[in-house]
């Protein structure tokens, strides 16, 4: 591996890239924790919805500068909706000298890639326009690519993980960006992993960690991941952390996920019931910590951009609807189109980027509508309405259930999810009503059959074809039982079995139509039928009728 970056350098590298993000609105301000939620200091939700940067690979500089200024970067992280970046970066950065051996250019130079010289100087006044929080996150300890259970780096007391090294290095980064107003966390560990990990020395060690970053900068959240890869955190049921400053309201913690974690089930099980199951396993192994008041940041998740991974294409959208159920802080993995040095290898492709190889534009438009979906808050303090109520969320594209934009209409449609309806829904089996609409008769929707628009009406409200459920174990499929409410065969054609609702052939109306993949069939997706009934109590702003 090549030690390419010199001590001094990259740290007023790191320091100006940082110190350059000031006077932004929602950036300068110090977060803590109020229950669940992180706020500001005057107890407002503050929603991270952040992107992964990475600065802790062989080059020990921030990805992407050789291929944009960090300007126009910078300005591509806030235009896509992000209010966050978790900066990654290596321990080594302020533990080890011999990273001194070399300046940032003349090891950049030395391993063939000049071109990462461009825009470095414009670090530091390109990021100062821009209003960005930054969360710190130590990724490994010697700089390279992460991560395996064998790279010496993954848990205390393997080769390169010194833990009394590891507490010192958290407590200089600390320190060095105590008063830099937009970093306003820290997480201490990524992916802690491999045969030595137990909780154990996991409580030993990452106390140890908070009470030093906490120590060094007191205003800074303080962020704790689990065992194996970030992905555990159960053990945490039966025992809390124990830290001196518990009562100042500072202590998150963090969890990713991916597709990989069951690929095989993913791949080839019913999409319904991976789903369902996996939205259980989340909230055994991370989840329950909100109901104990404690915020839960998605630190990692993320798929394939391209979209022709057929495990990710089935994942993500369940992970959107979980995480927007939950109502969980996240950063996406990753911003990266591509990579200087990866592996040894420069110029490396990152098709899980939302920057394209040359960091110039959005790798695929379809994406990017359901990350940007989750970046509203819908509920916490200070977006109160005077009760909770249900919004039809489509995570496959990002979109929600929302009238159609005319003086008068019964039909409904996707749009964004800023014009979202409030429903009023009991579950597990009710009328979806529109809770606004009380003048009108309360109108609840209703099944008109297979291939036809579902329809907001007053008449039968209480009939069969307006009674909804939830009809798989996704709990995403939307349902009437039409051998009800129609009689017939059991294929929905002449009015029988499960109408679900489903996006019509021109991919904005919502129709209802046959239930598909209810159970066994791994080949079939149902993704374009899943709509997440969620709950928000932020305020509701139609947009005004046309008269189209």
């Amino acid at each position: 591996m090549w030690l390419v970056s010199s001590l001094r350098a990259a740290l007023c590298l790191l320091l100006a890239v940082l110190a350059s993000h000031r006077q932004p609105a929602a950036a300068v301000v110090t977060l803590s924790t109020s229950s669940r939620w992180i706020v500001d200091p005057a107890g407002h939700r503050v929603k991270l919805a952040c992107v992964n940067w990475p600065s802790h690979l062989e080059s020990v500089v921030t990805e992407g500068l050789g291929r944009q200024p960090v300007g126009a970067i910078s300005g591509m992280i806030v235009s896509m909706g992000f209010n966050c970046v978790r900066l990654t970066y290596p321990i080594a950065l302020v533990t080890n000298a011999s990273l001194s051996v070399l300046t940032v250019r003349q090891s950049l130079l030395a391993n063939g890639l000049a071109e990462t010289v461009g825009g470095v100087e414009a670090v530091v006044n390109a990021l100062g326009e821009k209003n960005v929080m930054v969360i710190l996150d130590n990724h490994v300890s010697t700089p390279g690519w992460c991560c395996s259970n064998d790279d010496g780096n993954g848990f205390f007391g393997d080769r390169d993980f010194d833990p009394n090294v590891w507490v010192d290095g958290l407590g200089s980064m600390a320190t060095i960006f105590a008063d830099v107003p937009n970093v306003v966390g820290m997480s201490l560990r990524n992916e802690l992993r491999g045969p030595r990990q137990n909780p154990q020395d996991w409580y030993t060690y990452m106390q140890r960690g908070a009470e030093a970053v906490h120590a060094a900068s007191p205003r800074a959240l303080v962020i704790m991941g689990g065992l194996s890869y970030d992905y555990d955190l159960s053990f945490l049921a039966a025992r809390q952390v124990g830290v001196s400053f518990a009562a100042e309201n500072k202590l998150v913690f963090e969890v990713h996920w991916y597709s990989f974690s069951d690929a095989r089930a993913w791949e080839t099980e019913s999409a319904n019931e991976v789903c369902g199951r996996a939205a259980r396993d989340f909230a055994r192994r991370g989840g329950f910590l909100l109901a104990r008041g404690f915020p839960l940041f998605l630190s990692e998740f993320g798929a394939d951009s391209r979209g022709g991974d057929p495990k990710d294409n089935r994942f993500f959208p369940c992970a959107a609807a979980v995480a927007a159920e939950h109502d969980v802080d996240w950063a996406y993995w990753a911003l990266q189109g591509s990579y200087a040095l990866r592996q040894g290898v420069a110029g490396m492709d990152e098709v899980y980027g939302v920057l394209d190889w040359s960091w110039s534009k959005p790798r695929n438009e379809t994406v990017l509508p359901r990350i940007q979906a989750l970046q509203r808050p819908l509920q916490g303090p200070g977006y109160g309405e005077a009760l909770p109520y249900t919004v039809l969320f489509h995570p496959l594209t990002g979109l929600c259930a929302v009238r159609r934009a005319a003086a008068v209409t019964t039909t409904l449609e996707l749009g964004p999810c800023n014009e979202t309806d409030a429903w009023a829904y009991a579950p597990p089996s009710s009328t979806l009503v529109l809770r606004d609409a009380a003048a009108a008769g309360l109108p609840c929707l209703r099944a008109e059959g297979p291939g036809q628009p579902a329809r907001l009406g007053i008449r039968d409200c209480g009939d069969p074809m307006s009674t909804w459920r939830l009809a798989t174990d996704s709990g995403m499929h939307v349902a009437v039982d039409a051998a009800l409410g129609l009689g017939g065969g059991e294929d929905g054609g002449g009015g029988g079995g499960m109408l679900c609702l489903d996006v019509g052939t021109d991919g904005r109306s919502i129709v209802t139509n046959p239930c598909a993949c209810q159970r066994g069939d791994g080949t079939c997706d149902p993704e374009g039928q899943w709509f997440k009934l969620v709950t928000s109590t932020r305020r509701v702003v139609r947009r005004p009728p046309t008269l189209a």
